[in-house]
Protein backbone atom coordinates (compact mmCIF):
# COMPACT_ATOMS: atom_id res chain seq x y z
CA UNK A 1 0.00 0.00 0.00
CA UNK A 2 1.31 3.45 -0.93
CA UNK A 3 1.69 6.01 1.84
CA UNK A 4 -0.17 9.30 1.50
CA UNK A 5 3.10 11.23 1.93
CA UNK A 6 5.58 10.37 -0.83
CA UNK A 7 9.13 9.54 0.20
CA UNK A 8 10.56 10.66 -3.15
CA UNK A 9 9.70 13.72 -5.22
CA UNK A 10 10.61 13.61 -8.91
CA UNK A 11 10.81 17.06 -10.52
CA UNK A 12 10.49 17.33 -14.30
CA UNK A 13 10.90 20.80 -15.87
CA UNK A 14 9.57 20.92 -19.43
CA UNK A 15 9.50 23.49 -22.21
CA UNK A 16 8.04 22.48 -25.57
CA UNK A 17 8.69 18.81 -24.91
CA UNK A 18 5.73 17.24 -26.72
CA UNK A 19 7.91 14.71 -28.58
CA UNK A 20 9.57 13.17 -25.52
CA UNK A 21 7.70 14.16 -22.34
CA UNK A 22 5.35 11.16 -22.48
CA UNK A 23 8.18 8.63 -22.61
CA UNK A 24 10.04 10.54 -19.89
CA UNK A 25 7.07 10.55 -17.49
CA UNK A 26 6.28 6.88 -18.15
CA UNK A 27 9.87 6.01 -17.19
CA UNK A 28 8.97 7.40 -13.74
CA UNK A 29 5.46 5.94 -13.59
CA UNK A 30 6.97 2.51 -14.28
CA UNK A 31 9.62 2.69 -11.56
CA UNK A 32 9.79 -0.37 -9.31
CA UNK A 33 9.73 2.03 -6.34
CA UNK A 34 6.18 3.38 -6.08
CA UNK A 35 5.98 5.77 -3.10
CA UNK A 36 6.71 8.91 -5.05
CA UNK A 37 5.20 12.05 -6.53
CA UNK A 38 5.86 13.37 -10.02
CA UNK A 39 6.01 17.17 -10.16
CA UNK A 40 5.98 18.52 -13.72
CA UNK A 41 6.86 22.20 -14.03
CA UNK A 42 5.51 23.39 -17.37
CA UNK A 43 7.82 26.26 -18.22
CA UNK A 44 5.52 28.14 -20.59
CA UNK A 45 5.32 25.47 -23.30
CA UNK A 46 3.79 26.64 -26.57
CA UNK A 47 3.33 23.22 -28.17
CA UNK A 48 1.18 20.19 -27.23
CA UNK A 49 3.15 19.31 -24.09
CA UNK A 50 0.15 19.75 -21.77
CA UNK A 51 -2.07 17.68 -24.06
CA UNK A 52 0.40 14.79 -23.94
CA UNK A 53 0.65 15.00 -20.14
CA UNK A 54 -3.14 15.14 -19.72
CA UNK A 55 -3.39 11.69 -21.33
CA UNK A 56 -1.24 10.14 -18.59
CA UNK A 57 -3.54 8.93 -15.83
CA UNK A 58 -1.64 8.58 -12.57
CA UNK A 59 -2.67 10.06 -9.22
CA UNK A 60 0.96 10.74 -8.35
CA UNK A 61 1.31 13.16 -11.28
CA UNK A 62 1.03 16.90 -10.51
CA UNK A 63 1.39 19.63 -13.14
CA UNK A 64 2.11 23.30 -12.49
CA UNK A 65 2.32 25.89 -15.26
CA UNK A 66 4.28 29.14 -15.28
CA UNK A 67 5.56 31.68 -17.77
CA UNK A 68 8.85 30.66 -19.36
CA UNK A 69 11.71 31.27 -16.92
CA UNK A 70 14.35 28.63 -17.65
CA UNK A 71 15.37 25.26 -16.28
CA UNK A 72 17.01 26.39 -13.02
CA UNK A 73 14.01 28.45 -11.91
CA UNK A 74 11.69 25.58 -12.89
CA UNK A 75 13.68 23.11 -10.81
CA UNK A 76 13.67 25.50 -7.85
CA UNK A 77 9.89 25.86 -8.16
CA UNK A 78 9.67 22.09 -8.08
CA UNK A 79 11.79 21.88 -4.93
CA UNK A 80 9.47 24.36 -3.19
CA UNK A 81 6.47 22.15 -4.00
CA UNK A 82 8.16 18.86 -3.12
CA UNK A 83 6.86 16.86 -0.14
CA UNK A 84 9.39 14.04 -0.39
CA UNK A 85 12.32 13.42 1.92
CA UNK A 86 14.38 12.68 -1.21
CA UNK A 87 14.41 14.61 -4.49
CA UNK A 88 15.42 13.65 -8.01
CA UNK A 89 15.36 15.72 -11.19
CA UNK A 90 14.60 14.46 -14.68
CA UNK A 91 14.87 16.50 -17.86
CA UNK A 92 11.93 16.22 -20.25
CA UNK A 93 13.83 14.27 -22.91
CA UNK A 94 15.76 11.81 -20.74
CA UNK A 95 14.75 8.35 -19.51
CA UNK A 96 15.39 6.22 -16.42
CA UNK A 97 15.69 2.46 -16.24
CA UNK A 98 12.84 0.99 -14.10
CA UNK A 99 15.03 0.27 -11.04
CA UNK A 100 16.77 3.66 -10.91
CA UNK A 101 15.01 5.15 -7.90
CA UNK A 102 14.84 1.90 -5.94
CA UNK A 103 18.58 1.29 -6.39
CA UNK A 104 19.57 4.82 -5.42
CA UNK A 105 17.25 4.88 -2.40
CA UNK A 106 18.70 1.59 -1.15
CA UNK A 107 22.20 3.02 -1.60
CA UNK A 108 21.36 6.06 0.55
CA UNK A 109 19.61 3.96 3.18
CA UNK A 110 22.64 1.68 3.38
CA UNK A 111 24.97 4.70 3.61
CA UNK A 112 23.29 7.21 5.97
CA UNK A 113 26.45 9.35 5.96
CA UNK A 114 25.86 10.08 2.25
CA UNK A 115 23.36 12.62 0.94
CA UNK A 116 23.66 12.04 -2.81
CA UNK A 117 23.27 8.78 -4.73
CA UNK A 118 24.03 8.74 -8.44
CA UNK A 119 24.19 6.16 -11.23
CA UNK A 120 26.15 5.71 -14.41
CA UNK A 121 24.93 7.34 -17.63
CA UNK A 122 24.55 6.04 -21.16
CA UNK A 123 23.66 8.25 -24.13
CA UNK A 124 20.83 7.72 -26.61
CA UNK A 125 20.12 9.57 -29.83
CA UNK A 126 16.98 11.56 -30.63
CA UNK A 127 15.23 8.34 -31.68
CA UNK A 128 15.97 6.58 -28.39
CA UNK A 129 18.70 4.34 -29.84
CA UNK A 130 21.96 3.68 -27.98
CA UNK A 131 24.54 6.33 -28.90
CA UNK A 132 27.52 5.82 -26.57
CA UNK A 133 28.52 4.94 -23.04
CA UNK A 134 29.04 7.67 -20.46
CA UNK A 135 32.10 8.06 -18.22
CA UNK A 136 30.97 5.37 -15.73
CA UNK A 137 32.95 6.86 -12.84
CA UNK A 138 32.40 5.45 -9.35
CA UNK A 139 32.82 7.59 -6.22
CA UNK A 140 31.85 6.47 -2.73
CA UNK A 141 32.60 9.12 -0.11
CA UNK A 142 34.16 12.52 -0.76
CA UNK A 143 33.47 13.54 -4.36
CA UNK A 144 34.70 17.15 -4.18
CA UNK A 145 38.14 16.65 -5.78
CA UNK A 146 36.83 14.69 -8.78
CA UNK A 147 33.86 17.04 -9.15
CA UNK A 148 36.27 19.98 -9.42
CA UNK A 149 37.79 18.32 -12.48
CA UNK A 150 34.55 17.41 -14.23
CA UNK A 151 30.81 16.94 -13.83
CA UNK A 152 31.05 13.29 -12.79
CA UNK A 153 27.25 12.93 -12.80
CA UNK A 154 27.26 14.20 -16.42
CA UNK A 155 23.75 15.74 -16.43
CA UNK A 156 20.81 16.95 -14.35
CA UNK A 157 18.72 13.78 -14.61
CA UNK A 158 20.97 11.66 -12.45
CA UNK A 159 21.10 11.90 -8.63
CA UNK A 160 18.72 11.17 -5.77
CA UNK A 161 19.36 13.77 -3.07
CA UNK A 162 18.25 14.20 0.52
CA UNK A 163 16.06 17.31 0.52
CA UNK A 164 17.71 18.65 3.65
CA UNK A 165 21.05 18.68 1.83
CA UNK A 166 19.55 20.63 -1.07
CA UNK A 167 18.05 23.26 1.19
CA UNK A 168 21.36 23.52 3.07
CA UNK A 169 23.51 24.31 0.01
CA UNK A 170 20.89 26.51 -1.64
CA UNK A 171 18.87 25.93 -4.77
CA UNK A 172 20.02 25.97 -8.40
CA UNK A 173 21.91 29.09 -9.47
CA UNK A 174 19.42 30.91 -11.68
CA UNK A 175 22.10 33.04 -13.35
CA UNK A 176 23.91 30.03 -14.80
CA UNK A 177 23.20 28.27 -18.06
CA UNK A 178 25.02 25.15 -19.29
CA UNK A 179 26.85 24.67 -15.95
CA UNK A 180 23.96 24.83 -13.48
CA UNK A 181 24.04 21.07 -12.82
CA UNK A 182 27.80 20.97 -12.29
CA UNK A 183 27.55 23.96 -9.94
CA UNK A 184 24.90 22.24 -7.81
CA UNK A 185 26.71 18.89 -7.63
CA UNK A 186 29.97 20.65 -6.71
CA UNK A 187 28.30 22.58 -3.90
CA UNK A 188 26.80 19.34 -2.60
CA UNK A 189 30.17 17.56 -2.88
CA UNK A 190 31.84 20.28 -0.80
CA UNK A 191 29.63 19.34 2.19
CA UNK A 192 28.21 15.86 1.64
CA UNK A 193 29.36 12.37 0.76
CA UNK A 194 28.24 10.66 -2.45
CA UNK A 195 27.44 7.00 -3.13
CA UNK A 196 27.35 5.32 -6.55
CA UNK A 197 25.05 2.76 -8.13
CA UNK A 198 27.61 1.29 -10.52
CA UNK A 199 25.45 0.56 -13.53
CA UNK A 200 23.88 2.72 -16.25
CA UNK A 201 20.40 3.83 -15.15
CA UNK A 202 20.14 7.25 -16.81
CA UNK A 203 19.63 7.38 -20.57
CA UNK A 204 20.61 10.89 -21.61
CA UNK A 205 19.26 11.99 -24.97
CA UNK A 206 21.58 13.83 -27.34
CA UNK A 207 20.10 16.14 -29.94
CA UNK A 208 21.02 17.02 -33.50
CA UNK A 209 19.96 20.58 -32.68
CA UNK A 210 23.27 21.17 -30.92
CA UNK A 211 25.06 23.85 -32.92
CA UNK A 212 28.52 25.37 -32.82
CA UNK A 213 27.05 28.52 -31.28
CA UNK A 214 25.66 26.45 -28.39
CA UNK A 215 29.06 24.85 -27.87
CA UNK A 216 30.75 28.26 -27.87
CA UNK A 217 28.24 29.53 -25.31
CA UNK A 218 28.91 26.43 -23.22
CA UNK A 219 32.65 27.11 -23.39
CA UNK A 220 32.22 30.67 -22.16
CA UNK A 221 29.97 29.76 -19.22
CA UNK A 222 32.01 26.73 -18.16
CA UNK A 223 35.27 28.70 -18.22
CA UNK A 224 33.69 31.30 -15.93
CA UNK A 225 32.38 28.55 -13.68
CA UNK A 226 35.78 26.80 -13.43
CA UNK A 227 37.44 30.11 -12.61
CA UNK A 228 34.94 30.74 -9.82
CA UNK A 229 35.13 27.16 -8.53
CA UNK A 230 38.90 27.33 -8.09
CA UNK A 231 38.73 30.69 -6.35
CA UNK A 232 36.73 28.86 -3.68
CA UNK A 233 38.86 25.69 -3.75
CA UNK A 234 41.64 25.13 -1.18
CA UNK A 235 45.26 25.87 -2.13
CA UNK A 236 46.08 22.15 -2.02
CA UNK A 237 43.76 21.50 -4.98
CA UNK A 238 44.73 24.42 -7.25
CA UNK A 239 46.97 22.10 -9.28
CA UNK A 240 43.79 20.42 -10.61
CA UNK A 241 42.72 23.51 -12.55
CA UNK A 242 44.64 22.61 -15.71
CA UNK A 243 43.21 19.10 -15.60
CA UNK A 244 39.73 20.57 -15.24
CA UNK A 245 40.30 22.77 -18.29
CA UNK A 246 41.67 19.84 -20.31
CA UNK A 247 38.65 17.72 -19.40
CA UNK A 248 36.26 20.52 -20.37
CA UNK A 249 37.93 21.04 -23.76
CA UNK A 250 38.00 17.31 -24.42
CA UNK A 251 34.23 17.23 -23.87
CA UNK A 252 33.70 20.31 -26.04
CA UNK A 253 35.82 18.80 -28.83
CA UNK A 254 33.60 15.74 -29.14
CA UNK A 255 30.44 17.76 -28.49
CA UNK A 256 31.24 20.04 -31.42
CA UNK A 257 31.62 16.97 -33.65
CA UNK A 258 28.32 15.33 -32.69
CA UNK A 259 26.19 17.43 -35.04
CA UNK A 260 28.60 19.55 -37.10
CA UNK A 261 27.46 22.35 -39.37
CA UNK A 262 30.38 22.41 -41.82
CA UNK A 263 33.94 23.75 -41.94
CA UNK A 264 33.36 26.08 -39.03
CA UNK A 265 32.66 23.12 -36.73
CA UNK A 266 35.95 21.48 -37.77
CA UNK A 267 37.89 24.68 -37.00
CA UNK A 268 36.13 25.01 -33.65
CA UNK A 269 36.87 21.38 -32.78
CA UNK A 270 40.54 21.85 -33.70
CA UNK A 271 40.79 24.89 -31.44
CA UNK A 272 39.14 22.97 -28.60
CA UNK A 273 41.50 20.03 -29.03
CA UNK A 274 44.53 22.33 -29.04
CA UNK A 275 43.38 23.56 -25.64
CA UNK A 276 43.20 19.95 -24.43
CA UNK A 277 46.87 19.47 -25.38
CA UNK A 278 47.86 22.87 -23.99
CA UNK A 279 46.45 22.01 -20.57
CA UNK A 280 47.45 18.33 -20.53
CA UNK A 281 50.60 17.45 -22.50
CA UNK A 282 50.16 13.76 -21.68
CA UNK A 283 47.52 13.65 -24.42
CA UNK A 284 50.34 13.81 -26.99
CA UNK A 285 51.38 10.21 -26.26
CA UNK A 286 47.79 8.94 -26.44
CA UNK A 287 47.94 8.10 -30.14
CA UNK A 288 44.55 6.41 -30.26
CA UNK A 289 42.84 9.50 -28.85
CA UNK A 290 44.70 11.89 -31.14
CA UNK A 291 44.09 9.81 -34.28
CA UNK A 292 40.38 9.43 -33.45
CA UNK A 293 39.92 13.18 -32.94
CA UNK A 294 41.92 14.20 -36.00
CA UNK A 295 40.06 11.68 -38.19
CA UNK A 296 36.69 13.08 -37.07
CA UNK A 297 37.83 16.67 -37.58
CA UNK A 298 39.12 15.82 -41.08
CA UNK A 299 35.83 14.13 -42.00
CA UNK A 300 33.84 17.13 -40.77
CA UNK A 301 36.06 19.42 -42.83
CA UNK A 302 35.83 17.33 -46.03
CA UNK A 303 32.20 16.13 -45.90
CA UNK A 304 28.89 17.94 -45.86
CA UNK A 305 26.87 17.63 -42.61
CA UNK A 306 24.56 15.11 -44.34
CA UNK A 307 27.49 13.02 -45.62
CA UNK A 308 29.16 13.07 -42.20
CA UNK A 309 25.95 11.93 -40.52
CA UNK A 310 25.62 9.10 -43.04
CA UNK A 311 29.23 8.04 -42.43
CA UNK A 312 28.65 7.96 -38.67
CA UNK A 313 25.60 5.72 -39.10
CA UNK A 314 27.53 3.33 -41.36
CA UNK A 315 30.48 3.16 -38.97
CA UNK A 316 28.18 2.56 -36.01
CA UNK A 317 26.45 -0.31 -37.80
CA UNK A 318 29.80 -1.79 -38.79
CA UNK A 319 31.22 -1.74 -35.26
CA UNK A 320 28.02 -3.13 -33.73
CA UNK A 321 28.10 -5.94 -36.33
CA UNK A 322 31.76 -6.67 -35.62
CA UNK A 323 31.29 -6.36 -31.83
CA UNK A 324 27.73 -7.47 -30.94
CA UNK A 325 28.37 -6.81 -27.22
CA UNK A 326 28.56 -3.06 -27.97
CA UNK A 327 24.93 -3.05 -29.07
Amino acid sequence: MINHTPLISVIIPVYNGEKTIGETIYSVVNQTYKNLEIIVINDGSLDLTLNVISNIKDTRLKVFSYKNAGKSISRNRGIERADGEFISFLDADDIWTPDKLESQLKALQANPQASVAYSWVDYIDEYGEFFRHGNHITINGNAYEKMLIQNVLENGSNPLIRKEALTEVGYFNQSLKHAEDWDMWLRLAARHDFVTVSRPQILYRTSSKSSSSNVLAMEKVCLQFIEQAFISAPTSLQYLKRKSLATLYNYLTFKSLESPSGHKSAITAMRFFWNVIRNDLSVIIQWQTISKVLFKILMVFLLSPQQYKGLKIKLKRFFVKENPVMG
